[in-house]
């Protein structure tokens, strides 16, 4: 696949940060939409996003660019080009988690509320963004047949772009990215829910997300490594079980109108 969508000059536009602008503007959105239905003003939440944005972002390179250390300290202008890949999800929402709970101790919202409300445009994004993987030729699995890929019914293109070093590979980008489809539809679904308790829509992403990145990644062959292992697995634990506790401490304890009580402006 070709990773550059337009080029005039020197000047080029990557499909990948096409894939990702996408993703952040729609998931922008549907976050101010929410916002808005819950009487927070839009000044607010631009005031959120200005910072949000961004050091998710960095986070997310800083995190990829700490487990090829090597690479990038003998060629340190490569950490800027990221539209060549090299985004670790992991590591964004790790930035833009702290960066919430700031945000929200400063403003006195609940900052669970806020992950609720978050969650749902993260997984569109996720939905989104593995097609810029797609079109940088990255997050692909291992070898595979030609016949397995057709049983699949996939698109040709999809079949074409898996064509890579000689070799067909398992679309694992596709895989990522049809299950966080699904976790999109079922968290609008239980978003709409009128009993739906606070930290619910958090924890069923990290359990519906931890689960499947797990599994994924153990197909994947451009996975960040820690020793033997692969982070990307290790975080996926954490976020099942994070998960699990929140799911338990939300049926307990908080419900929805808690915010409304405690936290309405």
């Amino acid at each position: 696949m070709n990773p550059i969508l337009i080029q005039i000059g020197n000047i080029q536009i990557h499909w990948y940060s096409v894939f990702i602008a996408i993703g952040l503007i729609l998931g922008g959105y549907l976050v101010l939409q929410e916002a808005k239905r819950h009487g927070i003003s839009e000044d607010k939440m631009i005031d959120f996003f200005f910072l949000l944005l961004p050091i998710a972002f960095i986070g997310a390179r800083l995190y990829f660019v700490l487990f090829h250390l090597d690479y990038y300290l003998s060629d340190p202008i490569d950490i800027f080009k990221v539209w060549e890949g090299g985004l670790a999800i992991h590591g964004g929402i790790i930035a833009g988690l702290l960066y919430l709970l700031y945000f929200t101790k400063k403003n006195h919202y609940s900052p669970l509320f806020f992950c609720d409300m978050i969650v749902i445009s993260l997984i569109l994004g996720q939905t989104i963004g593995r097609w810029g993987n797609f079109m940088n030729g990255e997050a692909y699995g291992p070898v595979t047949t030609l016949s397995f890929l057709k049983s699949l019914h996939l698109p040709q293109f999809i079949i074409d772009g898996m064509y890579i070093n000689g070799a067909y590979h398992h679309p694992t980008f596709l895989y990522e990215s049809l299950w966080c489809f699904l976790g999109f539809i079922i968290l609008l679904i239980l978003h709409k829910r009128k009993n739906i308790k606070l930290g619910s829509l958090t924890s069923f992403y990290l359990i519906w997300y931890g689960i499947e990145r797990f599994f994924v990644e153990q197909l994947r062959t451009d996975s960040l490594m820690l020793g033997n292992f692969k982070i990307a697995q290790i975080m996926s634990l954490l976020f099942v079980i994070s998960g699990i506790i929140l799911c338990i401490l939300s049926i307990k304890k908080w419900k929805k109108k808690y915010w409304e009580e405690n936290y309405a402006k």
